[in-house]
Parts: structure tokens; C-alpha cells; sequence
């Protein structure tokens, strides 16, 4: 006896996954947001 697949599950499944694996990628794509002192770096790129 032959072994049906359920495709549309199995779509679902992956489409899931998919999302799941591009999420995290979006999330570590984006630098973390600090507030920046520019006149402190003026300073040091002066001082250098």
C-alpha cells in the first residue's frame, strides 16, 4: 500500500517555518538603536 502525503499540511508546514526562519533574520538584520553623543565623537575624532 502506497503512503499518501497531505501537501496542503505539508505547505502549511513549510510556509510556517519559512516565516519563522525570516522573522529571526529581519530581527538580527537591524542594528541596535543607542543614542549617540556627536559632540563627544567630534572630541575624539579631533583629538585623534
Amino acid at each position: 500500500m502506497g503512503v499518501t502525503r497531505l501537501k496542503r499540511k505539508e505547505k502549511r508546514n513549510r510556509a510556517i517555518a519559512t516565516n519563522k526562519v525570516n522573522d529571526i533574520k529581519v530581527l538580527t538584520r537591524k542594528p541596535v538603536i543607542k543614542k549617540v553623543d556627536v559632540q563627544e565623537l567630534l572630541k575624539a575624532a579631533a583629538a585623534k
